[in-house]
């Protein structure tokens, strides 16, 4: 399944080859930065992700903590349509369903907490179920 998203105002777009049947499952972070962007994220390792970026000086990188992960706001509008992580030198990433355009069956959000969590474990974790083909255009 092809599914198309993006920003609110075009500047971050996205291109997501889906391989699964649906609905697509989705789950709610419960840290306070993507509480407060009511991001909801889905991945799967079978995907493919291609982003477009329209002008890479209206984008920024949002690291916290662990600085293993890097959110990309749009500047413009403020949406936060993906997260990557860069892992041995390949690109991760997941997308917020909350971004996609159209009608996409999405489940009901799954709250989770990555609290306690050791560095090693979340690399791991994400190298095994983040989308792992990612290319970025015009960044």
């Amino acid at each position: 399944m092809h599914i198309h998203g993006g920003c609110h105002c075009g500047n971050i777009v996205f291109d997501l080859a889906w391989p699964e049947s649906l609905p697509i499952p989705a789950r709610a972070c419960t840290c306070a930065f993507c509480r407060k962007h009511a991001a909801v994220w889905t991945a799967n390792p079978g995907a493919s992700l291609e982003v477009h970026i329209k002008d890479a000086s209206r984008v920024s990188r949002h690291a916290f903590e662990t600085r293993t992960a890097d959110f990309h706001v749009c500047s413009i509008c403020g949406v936060v349509p993906v997260c990557t992580s860069d892992i041995d030198g390949h690109r991760y990433a997941v997308v917020n369903v909350r971004s996609f355009e159209g009608d996409v069956p999405v489940t009901d959000p799954v709250s989770v907490s990555f609290d306690g969590e050791g560095q090693g474990d979340r690399l791991a974790r994400r190298a095994k179920n983040w989308i792992g083909t990612v290319s970025f255009h015009g960044a």
